[in-house]
């Protein structure tokens, strides 16, 4: 593959998933990063997406602010999120619809929960929460998550197809 046409893919999705959270940051609980970058995997694989991931992960802190929390949490996540999903995506190119959508909505779901878990790890371990404000941080976090949940499993199942489609018609 063409170098530039490598980076300004990347850049694209990059700009496009900045995009998506700036519009959504005020709404807790909901949110289009997931079926964005689930979709930029599926369609360019697992070296597209993890580029991709590591540079939102980065860039995001300029419109956000840096958290070292957040920035750890993003990495992890988002990088892990990228290899399993490129994979998926090469696993079960040309394969049964229904059976893709039902593996890509559940793991999509799996893996939004997975955010929320590691987060209630990384963030009292960076900030050396004592027990009882790790818990607290846990169980407030819960608020967030099943909002999320529900969410992802909603946003993947109508618009993964058809993002899935745009991207591969447009091929930027």
């Amino acid at each position: 593959m063409n170098k530039t046409k490598f980076v300004v893919r990347v850049a694209m999705c990059v700009a496009l998933l900045i995009a998506g959270q700036l519009a959504l940051s005020s709404v807790t609980g909901i949110e289009i990063i997931t079926v964005m970058l689930l979709c930029f995997c599926d369609c360019y694989g697992i070296r597209h997406g993890i580029a991709t991931a590591t540079t939102f992960s980065l860039l995001r802190c300029f419109v956000f602010g840096f958290q070292i929390n957040v920035i750890v949490l993003y990495l992890v996540y988002y990088n892990l999120f990228a290899l399993f999903f490129g994979w998926l995506g090469a696993r079960f190119t040309g394969k049964n619809a229904l059976l893709k959508t039902v593996m890509v909505v559940a793991s999509a779901v799996v893996f939004t929960a997975m955010f929320t878990l590691l987060d209630d790890v990384i963030t009292p371990l960076i900030y050396g929460f004592n027990e009882n404000a790790t818990r607290a941080y846990f169980y407030q976090s819960l608020t967030a998550m099943i909002p999320q949940m529900i969410c992802t499993a909603v946003t993947v199942m109508l618009l993964f197809h058809p993002l899935t489609r745009v991207i591969k018609k447009v091929n930027f």
